[in-house]
């Protein structure tokens, strides 16, 4: 062996923690009391930006990782609006009817901070998760009071009775389904054992939204669908048909009035 190679004795460790590829060192720490996932993270990364030289870095691992890029749920939010927004005006092949849809969103969104911050919990991705969740649930119920308001006003009713119409014959499903989904998620209210928070902010972000989104966004919906389709009404430019003339008839003077 010793044509071939040369013996000797090192000591090391007994294995390489590496992440992302590079070497690396896993270090675990736990907010105070009084303090927050943020606030710690913070505080460590400052700490790191004065100890470690030019040549280390550090990145972010679990729990802390999805806090870090809690930040951009601002822009995943807006683009899921966006993505309704486009399949709602291909549905109805109109681009004011999904206003009245999508306005009414806001309404859960204040529902869910305000559970959130009853319950002194933090706006974190499973937060934003649930949010993403108020979009389709808080839409679901304003379609089927604006598809049935626009049914009515195309068989030739009011612009307000359609939505009174629509209003009044969709309450009873919209009420069963949200009551429906609140009760089935109340479980996730009081999880417990492994990730019980993780759980609980689904739950208190869904249900207090669609409690605030069943309560008042309800009322909101025929209002919306009246100004919203008043407005395009008077920004859709007017045409006036021309009717057919008997022979030999004088065509008359006709006066249009805005």
């Amino acid at each position: 062996m010793r044509t071939l190679v040369d013996l000797r004795k090192s000591s090391g460790p007994e294995f390489v923690t590496r992440f992302n590829e590079y070497r690396g060192v896993e270090i675990f720490a736990v907010p105070a009391p009084g303090y927050s996932t943020g606030q710690a993270m913070a505080a460590v990364a400052a700490v790191a930006d004065q100890v470690l030289p030019r040549d280390m870095g550090y990145a972010w691992n679990g729990m802390s990782y999805q806090e870090s890029i809690a930040g951009s749920g601002l822009g995943v939010f807006a683009l899921s609006l966006i993505l309704v927004f486009l399949i709602l005006a291909a549905l109805y092949q109109s681009w004011s009817l999904p206003f009245s849809v999508l306005l009414s969103t806001p309404v859960a969104v204040v529902g869910a901070f305000v559970g959130l911050w009853m319950r002194r919990l933090d706006n974190n991705v499973y937060a934003q998760i649930g949010l993403i969740m108020l979009i389709g649930l808080s839409a679901k119920n304003a379609i089927l009071i604006v598809e049935y308001a626009k049914a009515e006003l195309e068989k030739g009713a009011s612009l307000v009775d359609a939505a009174l119409n629509g209003a009044r014959r969709r309450l009873r499903p919209i009420l069963m389904t949200s009551f429906a989904f609140i009760f089935g998620l109340m479980p996730l209210w009081n999880a417990l054992g492994a990730g019980a928070v993780a759980r609980q902010l689904i739950g208190t972000v869904t249900i207090t939204g669609m409690l605030f989104s069943t309560g008042i966004a309800i009322f909101l919906v025929p209002v919306l669908f009246v100004v919203v389709e008043r407005v395009s009404q008077r920004w859709s430019p007017r045409r006036v048909e021309a009717r057919p003339r008997a022979p030999g008839a004088v065509p008359a003077q006709e006066h249009v009035s805005a």
